[in-house]
């Protein structure tokens, strides 16, 4: 998921990335058989691991990445990461998920929200493990979390700009644990203060990014491409970047789509019509720039950090999250 140009980084992290996949697996069973097949879903139906991925790559930045911590941290934020799919899929009423049929699709909402709980709780049992402060960053990680999701499912206010609210929700959703991911590679790895404060702040921006861009796919990606189904964001009605920036349009021409953007979508030729428009419209260019600058400015914040693989890794991997949209 990550081009690294140097041998010895990538098999190191390739290694560890292993005794991840098998220990996350591990963290997600249940006494009962059931419970087990349903929190392990998501996690067989794979996905490109950035939050661990990120975890392991920060430790490198320290003076022991191969700690027993970099590996339990990385599960933590993965699990995390996993449970609150099954909640989102929910919301969303998603059919597909990392192209298979999506929890609640495959069983039902009661089941996908109870698995999303089970993962949560897993996820705080091995964050004790951590100690008390690791607790302290997760529980706070998890506000801000929950928050962003909330705040996704309230409009703005009549004085509230609704892209700065759009991107309040973006770095409560995806901003708060991909940082979480990178602070705790960081310092369960042996970083220094310095190294840790920047990185997590690459984190915050890197993950804002990540799911703007993964905003973007929903209209840009067809379902064989991005294994979602798109439109999603549409159907329900959710605002995106590339949505707002199309309803903020002052070009008569863009009427029938603002008002197709007026809703929820319920039609389907209407979600492909509005589909066919956005990716036709300047708006889809704009956030795809939007994206890269996010990304140009997380890069910055690398300086803190010697020339070397672990630098060069870290850029890849924002150059690579800015250009999941194209």
């Amino acid at each position: 998921a990550l081009p690294i140009s140097d041998a010895g980084l990538a098999r190191r992290l390739g290694e560890r990335m292993a005794e991840v996949e098998e220990a996350l697996f591990g963290h997600a069973v249940s006494r009962a058989p059931y419970v087990t097949t349903a929190a392990q879903h998501l996690l067989s139906a794979g996905g490109k691991r950035f939050r661990p991925l990120l975890v392991l790559l920060a430790a490198e930045a320290g003076a022991h990445p191969e700690s027993d911590d970099v590996i339990t941290a990385a599960c933590v934020v993965e699990i995390t990461h996993v449970g609150s799919l099954y909640h989102d899929d929910v919301m969303d009423e998603a059919d597909l998920r990392r192209g298979a049929d999506s929890a609640n699709a495959r069983w039902d909402n009661l089941v996908a929200i109870l698995t999303g709980d089970f993962l949560f709780a897993k996820s705080s049992e091995l964050t004790a493990r951590l100690g008390a402060d690791a607790v302290r960053i997760q529980a706070e990680t998890f506000t801000r979390l929950v928050e962003g999701q909330i705040l996704e499912t309230v409009k703005p206010g009549p004085d509230e700009d609704p892209l700065a609210h759009y991107l309040d929700v973006v770095a409560g959703k995806t901003g708060s644990l991909i940082a979480t991911s990178a602070r705790y590679g960081a310092r369960f790895g042996g970083a220094g203060a310095d190294v840790e404060e920047a990185l997590t702040a690459y984190g915050e921006i890197v993950g804002s990014a990540f799911q703007l861009s993964d905003d973007i796919l929903d209209i840009a990606s067809e379902t064989e491409e991005s294994g979602k189904t798109p439109g999603t964001d549409l159907r329900e009605g959710v605002p995106t970047l590339p949505t707002l920036m199309a309803q903020a349009s002052t070009d008569p021409a863009d009427a029938r789509l603002q008002a197709l953007l007026a809703g929820p979508i319920t039609d389907e030729a209407e979600v492909a019509e509005a589909l066919d428009l956005l990716r036709a419209h300047p708006a889809l260019a704009e956030a795809r720039d939007y994206v890269i600058a996010r990304a140009t400015e997380a890069k910055a914040l690398l300086a803190v950090l010697p020339q070397g693989p672990v630098r060069e890794a870290l850029e890849a991997f924002a150059d690579l999250v800015a250009v999941r949209s194209a």
